[in-house]
């Protein structure tokens, strides 16, 4: 009979083991647990019974025990709660979406069009009125009289 060997389809997930088939962040957690963990069985020991020495350690150790096994979604533990901290407490509780409306941009633009072709516009129309009013002729005016001249044409 054949042995079968379970693969991984995605290769991102895997993590090397170091020893005990655990991970270098694992037996740290498990270590620094270990070192804070057995002193405090001993203490809460000299104070009290067996029994609730062994629940104090176990609620002492218990916090680096998820710091070492706890993963969702790729992340960490205390990235989770990083997280959580900052949308709870650091962040404003009410964040507009604010977009710049690509249509309102050109309708701002559309306006400001038409207003500088309204005041140039009213300064052209203010020219010819000055011009008229002193006599002068308009100078599309003598063009076009002089173009009509060469032609032969007459009004």
């Amino acid at each position: 009979m054949a042995a079968y060997i379970p693969v991984p389809r995605d290769l991102t997930k895997v993590k090397s083991k170091i020893l005990f088939n655990l991970t270098k962040r694992q037996l740290i957690c498990f270590g620094a647990a270990a070192l804070i963990g057995v002193p405090s069985f001993f203490l809460l020991k000299k104070l009290g019974n067996v029994s609730l020495a062994a629940m104090g350690m176990i609620v002492i150790m218990l916090p680096l025990f998820f710091l070492a096994m706890y993963e969702r979604d790729g992340q960490p533990l205390e990235v989770i709660v990083k997280h959580i901290i900052e949308t709870r407490f650091i962040r404003p509780k009410i964040r507009p979406y604010q977009t710049d409306n690509y249509y309102v941009i050109l309708h701002r633009q559309a306006i400001a069009q038409k207003e500088v072709e309204k005041i140039v516009f009213h300064s052209e129309k203010a020219g010819k009125a000055k011009r008229k009013a002193s006599g002068k002729p308009d100078k599309k005016r003598k063009k076009a009289g002089a173009a009509d001249r060469r032609s032969g044409k007459k009004k």
